[in-house]
């Protein structure tokens, strides 16, 4: 079990040892993927997917949302368990090495700051939440449904309370 250090500040080197914290971006990652189509890409050769041809040179689009939530794969694939990643998939990694979890990419086409976008997040979120409280405004359950975009914006905003954590200072 982590416990934060004694000054009550996460360091960055820390925030690699928070283990469900980084199974719970995960499952974010793999159930609500920032965009749900790849970029496009060209395949090098000729080859069969799924029984169908793919011509050299045809460009593809990868419907990542499908990926991800693939019931072959995923057990429960659209309920939101970050547990999945600590016990039945702990060496899952979402940086384009796996392909049943591809939130930046895959191949040559993926993001090329992986590695720091989930260090600033994993800090960041570790930060605030170690830092803050955070509340509903009400009790009503969360809309989670989705709406129009490219990016899927969720169609009800997300209202939140956050509050100072009376010991520690914000900086």
């Amino acid at each position: 079990m982590w416990e934060a250090p004694a000054s009550g500040r996460i360091r960055h080197e820390e925030s690699g040892l928070l283990t469900t914290l980084q199974a719970i971006v995960k499952e974010t990652s793999r159930l609500y993927p920032a965009a749900p189509l790849s970029g496009p890409c060209m395949a090098v050769e000729d080859c069969t997917i799924a029984g169908f041809h793919i011509p050299t040179g045809i460009s593809l689009i990868v419907n990542l949302w499908k990926l991800h939530c693939d019931p072959n794969t995923w057990v429960n694939p659209s309920e939101f368990i970050p547990e999945r990643f600590i016990i039945d998939q702990p060496n899952l990694d979402v940086r384009g090495l796996h392909f049943e979890c591809l939130p930046f990419g895959s191949g040559r086409r993926k993001c090329p700051r992986i590695s720091l976008a989930l260090q600033v997040l994993h800090f960041t979120l570790a930060r605030l939440l170690h830092t803050f409280e955070l509340g509903m405004v009400s009790e009503t359950a969360v809309d989670m449904s989705e709406g129009p975009g490219l990016t899927v914006p969720k169609a009800t905003p997300l209202e939140i309370v956050i509050t100072p954590k009376a010991a520690f200072h914000v900086i």
